[in-house]
């Protein structure tokens, strides 16, 4: 599962930055599009859908305050100001144009990803909130949490979307290829031993519920509730 993530900055090596971060730190979680002119941006967000988008406010073309305000027509997709623009009557502007968060550079990359994921995670909790279980295992839809007896588990954000698809099939055997395509999204160049690393990852992450996940020799893994 991959969430398309839509980034307007005009400074090729900012913009570079963010994006080798963003791919790199969620390995697969991201389909980072992006540009560095605003029009070209206002006519993606018009014939595309973005789960997050982050957008400086000083660009070529169309201004980052025409870019929010042309997704806010379509929807209530999380919008995050990324620019210098740091004075008072700016950042009210921003949030009155209809952004979620105002970032003022310089800035650092991993808070700026920390909110991101924040953002995104809200976005699709009130859309679907939900608990699921799984013997030991309860996983928090909304919070993207997991918690094992109880106490909350450290899963990393692939291993929870390896997690909670086998949870939602628990019992089922998957296959390394079914895993692949949608967990990682079949446009991401991965082999099957990528799936065998994040399972033997997420099994560590779970503790004493790792004995939950089964591997059925030659088929691939599952799930199941002891």
């Amino acid at each position: 599962m991959s969430y398309r993530l839509l980034i307007v900055e005009d400074t090729p090596a900012l913009l570079q930055a963010i994006s080798v971060f963003f791919r790199e730190k969620g390995a697969g979680l991201w389909t980072v599009v992006t540009s560095s002119n605003g029009n070209e941006a206002l006519e993606l967000v018009r014939s595309e859908e973005f789960d997050l988008m982050i957008l400086d406010i000083m660009l070529p073309g169309a201004s980052g305050f025409d870019i929010c305000r042309a997704a806010r027509q379509k929807g209530d997709c999380p919008i995050i100001f990324l620019t210098a623009l740091g004075a008072e009557p700016e950042i009210m502007k921003g949030y009155e144009t209809g952004c979620d968060d105002y970032v003022v550079k310089p800035f650092s990359i991993r808070h700026l990803y920390a909110k991101s994921l924040a953002l995104l995670k809200r976005a699709k909790g009130e859309k679907a909130a939900e608990t699921l279980s799984c013997g030991a295992i309860t996983i928090n839809t909304q919070t993207m949490t997991v918690t094992v007896n109880g106490k909350e588990a450290d899963i990393r954000s692939k291993e929870y979307f390896l997690l909670l698809y086998l949870v939602e099939n628990k019992n089922a055997t998957l296959s390394r290829e079914r895993i692949l395509d949608r967990v990682w999204g079949e446009n991401f160049d991965v082999n099957d031993r990528i799936v065998d690393n994040a399972i033997s990852r997420l099994r560590t992450d779970l503790g004493e519920a790792s004995k939950q996940i089964k591997t059925v020799i030659g088929r691939g893994y599952k799930i199941t509730e002891a």
